[in-house]
């Protein structure tokens, strides 16, 4: 049956899948695939054996049905986790696969940090997959792992943003919520946030990721500011424009109006929302899970993400992709394990079971987005729907640049300079020069 995505969303990520084309190094044409026809293993499951070590930011437990479900496709090869926190991720990564580390097979390739890896070194190139990634793939997710014409990694999770409302909260401070098929901008959000906590709301807004790249950075792209990269090859730094410095200003208000809390780490947010203590929350489908599981019993609904008056939507897109090492010393099963997370449905629909975050390929992304919807019902109904408008809409993706762990590295740190109160035009100055000097010297 020919996938919905492909027939309701056939321009879906338009605006993702430009950038992240246009962040590409090179303009060759996207490899040779002759090395292996359609991109199929060169081994059957039964041929291929050995120990898979297998690393990620994110916890154990949301990769153990995918990894189940793969030593039983492929009895003879065992997989090994390794959990690295987020925050040491990349550094752990450059320190052990750029040292040669041949002891780790497969890794999450971030969105748009596969151009940096591969450049360096880093990854297996998986350009023999590329047809059939395409094909089954949903669009814009191929892409974020292409740099200089060849694939680096297979796409594993997509991912959108939504606006979390605390109706109770709303209602006692007699504000109307807007409906799935209302845009609120970001100043009426303030607005009904400031109201909500008069009639005593803990907080206003909370933001899922207060100091990261990949949320933060459609507030710059809706204010007209962009995403901080530009120049033909995409090598400049710009933060300090109008769009950004508009963007910035409204963001540091917020906390320096008290409607959004300091000292709270991102790893508390949606469990504070799911308490009650927020009226809106800003986050992801996998927010659902904290949300669930420590509400108390208050009404909420799930909205689009909010735009600044004047300005474009804009929602965060793209996510983790899996990569094998260049110094695996497994490579056959290492291939064979990325190519069953990303390309055999089955494999795609587990590795979002626990994790709530959307899948790639489009069956399984079909399937997700009648799931996502019966996770909660009625708070949850027409999530599905929201996400593949809000694809089509307003999604905007990181750029696919060299330099782009350094860019969201002191990016990370500008946003939390100015979340605690330093200057806003000082503060993005201070980052534009510092990135800027690091990317000349690549």
């Amino acid at each position: 049956m020919r996938s919905k995505f492909k027939k309701s969303a056939a321009v879906i990520s338009a605006v993702a899948a430009a950038a992240l084309l246009a962040s590409c190094s090179s303009s060759e044409p996207a490899g040779d695939a002759s090395s292996a026809p359609g991109g199929q293993a060169s081994e059957a499951p039964g041929e291929i054996s050995g120990t898979v070590t297998f690393v990620s930011p994110d916890p154990e437990e949301g990769f153990v049905p995918v990894i189940e479900a793969f030593e039983a496709k492929y009895p003879g090869v065992e997989v090994q986790f390794q959990n690295i926190p987020f925050d040491q991720y990349n550094n752990v990564i450059q320190q052990r696969i750029g040292a040669g580390d041949a002891e780790i097979d497969v890794v999450l390739v971030d969105a748009g940090a596969s151009a940096m890896w591969a450049s360096r070194g880093w990854l297996l190139d998986l350009t023999e997959y590329l047809p059939q990634a395409t094909e089954n793939s949903v669009p814009a997710s191929v892409e974020q792992s292409m740099w200089e014409g060849k694939l680096w990694a297979l796409p594993m999770w997509t991912s959108a943003q939504y606006l979390y409302a605390n109706l109770d909260l709303l209602e006692a401070a007699e504000v109307e919520a807007p409906t799935k098929d209302q845009r609120w901008t970001w100043e009426q959000l303030t607005e009904a946030a400031k109201k909500a906590q008069a009639a005593g709301a803990e907080w206003g807004v909370l933001f899922d990721q207060t100091d990261r790249y990949y949320q933060l950075q459609p507030l710059s792209e809706s204010a007209g500011g962009g995403s901080g990269v530009t120049g033909e090859a995409m090598d400049t730094i710009d933060v300090t424009n109008e769009g950004w410095v508009r963007a910035m200003n409204w963001y540091a208000s917020i906390f320096e109006d008290g409607v959004s809390p300091r000292g709270v780490t991102t790893d508390q947010m949606s469990a504070m929302f799911g308490a009650g203590q927020g009226a809106f929350f800003i986050g992801g489908s996998w927010s659902l899970t904290p949300i669930t599981e420590n509400n108390p019993g208050f009404e909420y609904t799930v909205l689009p993400n909010p735009y600044f008056e004047g300005g474009t939507p804009a929602m965060s897109t793209g996510s983790w992709s899996v990569g094998v090492s260049a110094h695996s010393d497994n490579t056959a099963a290492a291939k064979a394990f990325a190519e069953f997370v990303s390309q055999d449905v089955e494999g795609n629909k587990a590795v979002t079971e626990v994790i709530l975050t959307q899948p790639t390929h489009v069956e399984a992304f079909d399937n997700f987005t009648v799931r996502i919807e019966e996770v909660d019902p009625p708070h949850t109904d027409g999530m599905g729907a929201l996400t593949l408008s809000e694809l089509q809409e307003a999604a905007v993706s990181r750029p696919n640049v060299i330099g782009f762990t350094q860019l969201q590295d002191v990016l990370g740190r500008a946003y939390a300079d100015i979340r605690n109160g330093q200057p806003v035009e000082e503060t993005l100055q201070n980052a534009q020069v510092e990135l800027q000097g690091l990317w000349d010297r690549q």
